[in-house]
C-alpha cells in the first residue's frame, strides 16, 4: 500500500503526498489532520489481536509517519 501511495513521488510526478494524482492517500491525510479516519477507505483499526474487527492491522499514524518521510526524497 505504501509502495503504491508513493509511486507518484518516486515517479517525479508529484513533489509531495498532497500533491499526489492518487486520491487514496490524500483521504487519509486529511482525515487523519481531522482526526478521523476515511469511510471510503479499509480503516485502520490498530495491533493486531485474536478478536480481529474488519480493517488494516495497523495504526493510522503509523503508517503515515514512513510514508511520509519516505515521500520526502
Amino acid at each position: 500500500m505504501a509502495h503504491v501511495d508513493l509511486n507518484p513521488i518516486r515517479a517525479k510526478i508529484a513533489k509531495t503526498l498532497k500533491d499526489s494524482c492518487y486520491p487514496s492517500i490524500q483521504q487519509r491525510i486529511h482525515a487523519a489532520i481531522s482526526g478521523e479516519q476515511p469511510k471510503e477507505l479499509l480503516s485502520f483499526v490498530g495491533d493486531e489481536r485474536l478478536n480481529m474487527p474488519k480493517g488494516l492491522p495497523i495504526r493510522l499514524d503509523h503508517y503515515l509517519e514512513p510514508v511520509d518521510r519516505n515521500g520526502k526524497v
